[in-house]
């Protein structure tokens, strides 16, 4: 069976502006959807389960807000603990976060 080199090639160090912008919007699209949906169960505001998830979800949006602001004032990929560079793999899996891996449990932790 052969690869698809398109998947296992090399990929770019970092992305533009314009593809992390891309990233993020999709994200806080994705959130925006699962906290509609949410409100659209009409599970009661008493509800923990829904309130824990709502919560949740709105923090993810906090975050993706602030990655923006990194964007803009070009400290996007930067550690906010470390002040060291964010592994690009990272930020395409998760393209808000403010941490490295190592920072981020740190974080965790206290």
């Amino acid at each position: 069976m052969s690869v698809d080199a398109s998947l296992t090639g090399p990929r770019p160090e970092r992305s533009t502006a314009h593809d992390v912008r891309q990233r993020l919007e999709h994200a806080r699209s994705s959130r925006l959807t699962q906290l509609q949906a949410l409100q659209e169960t009409g599970q009661s505001a008493d509800d923990h389960l829904a309130a824990t998830q709502k919560s949740a979800i709105e923090g993810v949006l906090k975050e993706i807000e602030s990655a923006f602001t990194r964007v803009d004032n070009g400290t996007y990929g930067i550690c906010l603990g470390c002040r060291k560079p964010v592994p690009a793999e990272r930020l395409e899996i998760l393209p808000y976060t403010p941490h490295c891996v190592g920072c981020q449990g740190r974080s965790a932790v206290l």
